[in-house]
């Protein structure tokens, strides 16, 4: 069963959490491989890529299950990839059922709210407003803010300090075993999404204390939600 807890915030990983980005990553990524001359790949392909940043995902797009590349490829590749996802960002991603209803909620019980997520930085804030969900947002760390990304713990320790609040006091909701891994590793509880991504492997082998399969379960495990 799973337990009840009582932070003063909460941290919310993007990908595969909040929204279902894949669309718009995958087609960025299948225009980076046009473009490159290399075969293309599947939304089911891409999915699996997600989860470690930009630069993960995109060597994972040239090389999983192909050669191996080298580092000056993935480079000319990442910069590639980021000039047309700037296009795609947001273009068919949409927040999962229940984020628009819960995350209101959740302010109005005086809770601050956070993105914490292995996305670069400069594509957070406009997916999150294209979707109407910046507003709820204290504070966006994305995987290039700091020198470590998740699933390092520095980052949900940094959205602590931001938003004034103990580790103590906090909760990380994402999607993946790098999000586990870096609230464990931060001291944090965590729980799961079950409709996310994790890399191909099932979500609840993970390490978590709670797996949701809709955002609206989200506010009856808060005691002050």
């Amino acid at each position: 069963m799973t337990p009840k807890f009582s932070p003063r915030a909460i941290f919310f990983d993007l990908d595969g959490t909040l929204v279902d980005s894949v669309p718009d990553l995958a087609e960025a990524a299948r225009r980076m491989l046009a473009e490159l001359g290399e075969a293309t790949r599947s939304d089911a392909e891409i999915a699996t890529f997600v989860g470690k940043g930009i630069p993960v995902m995109v060597e994972r797009a040239l090389t999983v299950g192909r050669s191996p590349v080298s580092p000056e490829r993935l480079q000319q590749a990442i910069h590639v990839f980021l000039k047309h996802y700037d296009d795609t960002n947001g273009l068919l991603t949409v927040a999962y059922p229940g984020v628009h209803e819960a995350l209101p909620l959740l302010r109005t019980r005086g809770l601050k709210l956070g993105c914490v997520t292995n996305k670069a930085e400069a594509f957070i804030a406009p997916l999150l407003d294209k979707l109407g969900l910046l507003p709820y947002m204290d504070c966006l760390i994305g995987g290039d803010t700091l020198p470590q990304k998740k699933p390092d713990p520095e980052p949900l320790w940094h959205a602590c300090e931001q938003v004034g609040v103990t580790r103590e006091h906090a909760l990380m909701v994402g999607d993946s075993g790098n999000d586990a891994l870096c609230a464990r590793r931060a001291g944090i509880p965590v729980l799961l999404m079950t409709y996310g991504y994790n890399e191909g492997v099932p979500v609840d082998t993970e390490d978590c204390d709670g797996l949701l399969s809709s955002f609206l379960e989200l506010p009856a495990l808060l005691t002050n939600a």
